[in-house]
């Protein structure tokens, strides 16, 4: 089931009923204290982005995880292979949500036989209609040699046309970045992608330049 989005972008709607959980009564920044735990929304594990380039496909992310103002870890590992090492994945939101969500993938991945579109819908339904599944905070990038796609929990799994996907609050600058360097540099997709987080890291204050970079 497809559904149309602005032009250079294919999304494929998962075929599920339901609405996202409301936020209402959630706690504003300045109200939440260190003693106590945070609204999921104020964790940030910020900047993925995966190029696809001359045969090549790079997956990077950042180190920094956040909570509200404040970073508490600078060396996190947002980017992993999975299927064999075939698949890579990356992940922007709550971490703890997140690896439940590579958990379930990586389940959709073996169970689809490494068919990556339909353990992507596949998972995106399970994301929105699940009852804990939909309770998670959290974007997935995913990528096979063939395919790339962002995955999210309102049901959308989007592959964009160019191949390229900037995901959590540096993607913008990531993604831009990345397509500079296409259009104007002679550099493999794991160079790009990893000089497009650095851009990055220089302007969102949620991402720093410990990367993880994945290469299929």
């Amino acid at each position: 089931m497809t559904r149309s989005g602005r032009a250079g972008v294919r999304s494929h709607a998962a075929p599920v009923s339901g609405h996202p959980r409301s936020k209402a009564g959630s706690r504003s920044p300045l109200q939440w204290s260190p003693l106590q735990s945070p609204p999921l929304h104020q964790i940030r594990s910020t900047t993925v982005i995966a190029v696809r380039h001359r045969d090549q496909v790079a997956v990077a992310g950042d180190g920094q995880v956040s909570i509200g103002n404040t970073i508490v870890k600078a060396g996190a590992r947002k980017v992993r292979k999975l299927y064999g090492d075939r698949v890579v994945a990356g992940f922007a939101g709550a971490a703890a949500d997140a690896f439940t969500l590579f958990a379930r993938f990586e389940a959709k991945l073996e169970e689809h036989r490494g068919n990556l579109p339909r353990a992507a819908v596949e998972l995106a339904k399970d994301w929105r209609s699940d009852r804990v599944l939909r309770r998670l905070e959290a974007l997935l990038a995913v990528a096979d040699r063939e395919h790339s796609f962002i995955v999210s929990g309102t049901g959308d799994v989007i592959e964009p046309d160019d191949g390229l996907i900037g995901i959590g609050s540096g993607g913008p600058y990531a993604l831009a970045a990345a397509r500079a360097l296409i259009a104007h540099s002679d550099l493999d997709a794991k160079a790009i992608a990893t000089e497009a987080m650095r851009v990055a890291a220089t302007i969102c204050v949620f991402t720093n330049d410990h990367l993880t970079v994945e290469v299929l």
